[in-house]
């Protein structure tokens, strides 16, 4: 039943209160009810408690005649009244109470934020690339047959320099080159002292790289005072200079991906005999010096209790951060260490 049906029928009803039955009160009741039910907005309802609860409604001309009434018939019809009155005031109260819920819900959606936005992606962490370039190293030498080793990082002064036939006065002890803690104890300036520690062990046949931190006084554009190395050692029994040569060779080839021109230059390291520099043909036609080797040194094998007339052996050693500003085209060493994203996040 339409809205204007309903006011309709409730308009027909007489105003004469004493000609209306209790069915009558009772059909009343529904219709309003019905009505009251049948509103969509509050703008709807307020016109709805108007017509059936306003000055001029029948509720209100009704209760104006209750004093006209004998007194049985003023409490019966009284009581009709109020009851009409209560049941419509809950009927409007209940459809005011859905219709705001419904208006708030209506705006809360208009005004919804769009929460189906892409999560921000999460940056996923790379390897250093020192850490790059030194697994790179590994991988080769790993496959070659060598074993990875390591040591301690504050070192015996033993270890560092007497063990591999560096006396006294050489200039590496000066302090302007090492780290010292006291006469006996300083931060490694090279990883050669874990070659002697694993020779002392024994276990020959020896075939070692030895990674790792290393520290010396000196920063500058391509200097660090703390820098990486990567040693490498191999003690056997009809160890070679040519072999040294051929392991070299392949390892820059395979580094670089690439054929190189190498040449060795004699040279001088306390602890091997013959000694020589390492270096490689630039696209520039200049040569560049990437790495240093040799035989070891009689007196080292024999510091570490190795028989220097069965055994013979060579090392070679390189700076990590040195190759990787060749692999990667970076000028100044010191980018490694600065923690800059943006430079970093290149890499990986």
């Amino acid at each position: 039943m339409t809205d204007n049906v309903l006011y309709e029928q409730l308009n027909g009803f007489s105003t004469d209160l004493p000609t209306l039955q209790a069915d009558d009160f009772a059909c009343f009741t529904r219709l309003a009810q019905d009505l009251i039910g049948g509103t969509t907005d509050i703008q709807a309802l307020q016109a709805v408690r108007v017509n059936l609860m306003g000055k001029k409604s029948h509720l209100t001309v009704w209760s104006k005649q209750l004093g006209s009434l004998s007194n049985d018939d003023k409490k019966t019809v009284g009581g009709y009244l109020h009851g009409i009155r209560t049941t419509l005031n809950n009927s409007l109260q209940t459809a005011q109470n859905t219709l705001e819920a419904k208006a708030l819900d209506a705006k809360l959606q208009a005004q919804t934020i769009d929460i189906t936005l892409p999560a921000r992606g999460q940056d996923k962490g790379n390897l250093h690339p020192i850490s790059l370039i030194a697994n790179r190293m590994q991988a080769f030498f790993c496959q070659a047959g060598f074993e990875v080793a390591t040591g301690p990082e504050v070192e015996r002064d033993y270890y560092n320099f007497e063990a591999l036939n560096i006396p006294k006065t050489h200039p590496a002890r000066a302090m302007h080159d090492t780290f010292y803690f006291d006469a006996q104890y300083l931060l490694r300036t090279h990883t050669s002292s874990v070659q002697i520690r694993t020779m002392e062990r024994g276990n020959l046949p020896i075939r070692i790289i030895c990674p790792g931190r290393v520290y010396r006084c000196d920063s500058d554009q391509t200097h660090s005072p703390m820098f990486h190395q990567l040693e490498g050692l191999y003690i056997g029994e009809k160890t070679n200079f040519a072999e040294l040569k051929g392991l070299i060779h392949e390892f820059l080839q395979a580094f670089f991906a690439k054929k190189l021109t190498v040449r060795f230059r004699p040279s001088y390291f306390p602890f091997t005999e013959p000694s020589a520099e390492v270096d490689i043909l630039a696209e520039n036609g200049k040569w560049l010096e990437v790495m240093g080797c040799g035989m070891v040194h009689p007196k080292v094998l024999q510091n570490c209790g190795i028989d220097s007339q069965k055994y013979q052996g060579f090392a070679f050693g390189m700076g990590i951060e040195r190759f990787a500003m060749l692999y990667y085209g970076v000028n100044d060493l010191r980018l490694f260490f600065q923690n800059d994203v943006r430079f970093l996040k290149q890499f990986g």
